[in-house]
């Protein structure tokens, strides 16, 4: 760590330095001071894991003094870290682009947390500079290159693979233990218990995990381990009615929601003070800076095409909460269907033994509840099949399955697709509002 702080403290390349809640000329000995009160509160080592983290932004030659380059390091580092973690930057003047050497670090200055590494952290990291680079109209790299073609090893090479989590260990076994095509689930809970893992039946049926090294268990619900990992799932893959779950694919951090421009002067008018439109200016310049990074990012340089896309997203989002419904109504159809024919079933011997004593009245006062609950789940099986002939129950419960799956396959499409759509109106109401559009009405500017 020192052999590193001096790296960027040099003289010889130093243009302009800064900090937050740190000397950088002592920052060692305060990381260090900071990680052992956090050892001392919590009890948790500090030796595993990372002692700091950096970061390295560039500009181009000439775009930004090295003053402009230590300011715009400075809010990246605040913004990224949150102000929870101590760090200073070092903006070099030694090449012929000035660039910034920002180190923060792992341990929370006020001792609460360590930073964690994330998957996608670099790509998150891209963007929040972008984003600061657009708000100070500055340029950013438009197509990065992903790759560095086998010259460095990534994250994960260099400190080693991280371990997997139980759930990932959890995941993995289930999948093992069907591959083993167990004849029921009493010997799918016995291959697991032979993997190493231990099992654990609690209230209500529900089925717990407990991976070797763990401290905690993991339950078997699709909630927790994704779907098709939920109880009922794992029966019909072994009854042969689905496939094997398919292992979930982690994915990079979703991005930050555009939010609206706030209309100022009409804040202002309703008795709003001069701090609130300062904060309001910063605020409209951050989200006209998300809007233009949304546009680069998804190629939209016409006006007509980021109008198209916005109703594409809109239809898109109507469509998917269209099918969700029907996928909803049918489903509810269905386990109706099955409560009433169970129902039906329950109170059938008791109308047959009605009808048997030929309609006796002293029959019919001794089961009056009995029939009444057998002519009312008559009627609503009547009422849901519409004239059809009963399915079978074993078909009931087949397309219960079935319409379970495709509803929480629809589900998950439905909120990406609202939170794409969400994000592509918000985008096009702020541009139109920088280009005074107002789809048909006259700008409120003008009236005024």
């Amino acid at each position: 760590m020192e052999d590193r702080f001096a790296y960027g403290l040099n003289p010889k390349k130093i243009g302009a330095v800064s900090a937050y809640l740190c000397d950088p000329s002592s920052a060692p000995a305060e990381f260090l001071l900071t990680k052992s009160q956090y050892q001392a509160e919590t009890g948790r080592a500090v030796e595993r894991g990372a002692l700091f983290f950096q970061i390295r932004q560039s500009f181009p030659p000439g775009e930004v003094t090295p003053e402009e380059a230590n300011k715009i390091g400075y809010e990246t580092a605040m913004r990224w870290t949150k102000g929870k973690y101590q760090f200073f930057v070092c903006t070099h003047i030694d090449k012929e682009h000035p660039h910034n050497h920002i180190y923060f670090n792992s341990t929370a200055f006020d001792c609460s947390r360590k930073f964690h590494n994330f998957i996608g952290s670099s790509f998150a990291l891209r963007r929040l500079s972008d984003r600061v680079c657009i708000e100070h109209e500055l340029s950013v790299i438009q197509n990065p290159k992903q790759h560095s073609k086998g010259r460095f090893l990534h994250y994960g090479q260099w400190i080693g693979e991280k371990p997997p989590s139980a759930q990932q260990r959890v995941r993995w076994a289930i999948v093992e233990a069907l591959g083993k095509k167990p004849a029921d689930f009493a010997a799918f809970l016995r291959i697991m218990e032979e993997s190493g893992f231990q099992v654990k039946h609690g209230r209500g049926g529900v089925i717990s995990f407990l991976a070797p090294g763990q401290d905690k268990y993991t339950r078997l619900r699709a909630s927790v381990l994704g779907p098709g990992f939920d109880p009922d799932d794992i029966r019909a893959v072994i009854a042969g009615d689905r496939p094997i779950p398919e292992l979930p694919k982690d994915g990079p951090a979703p991005p930050r929601r555009v939010n609206l421009i706030i209309d100022i002067r009409e804040r202002m008018a309703q008795g709003k003070g001069p701090a609130y439109a300062r904060w309001a200016k910063v605020y409209n310049l951050k989200q006209m800076a998300a809007a233009l990074q949304y546009l680069q990012e998804h190629k939209l340089t016409d006006y007509k095409e980021l109008a198209a896309s916005t109703e594409a997203a809109v239809d898109r989002f109507h469509a998917l909460a269209g099918k969700l419904r029907e996928t909803e109504a049918a489903l509810s159809h269905t386990i109706q269907l099955m409560g009433a024919t169970v129902e039906f079933a329950k109170t059938r011997p008791v109308f047959d033994g009605y009808k048997a004593a030929r309609y006796s009245k002293k029959y019919l006062a001794q089961h009056e509840a009995e029939l009444a609950a057998y002519r009312a789940a008559k009627a609503a099986m009547n009422d849901l099949l519409g004239g059809a002939k009963l399915p079978k129950m074993d078909a009931l419960k087949k397309e219960r399955r079935e319409l379970s799956e495709k509803k929480k396959a629809l589900y998950a499409e439905y909120r990406k697709a609202q939170a794409d759509m969400r994000q592509a109106v918000a985008v096009k109401a702020n541009i139109d509002y920088l280009l005074g559009h107002t789809d048909g009405r006259e700008n409120k500017a003008q009236e005024r």
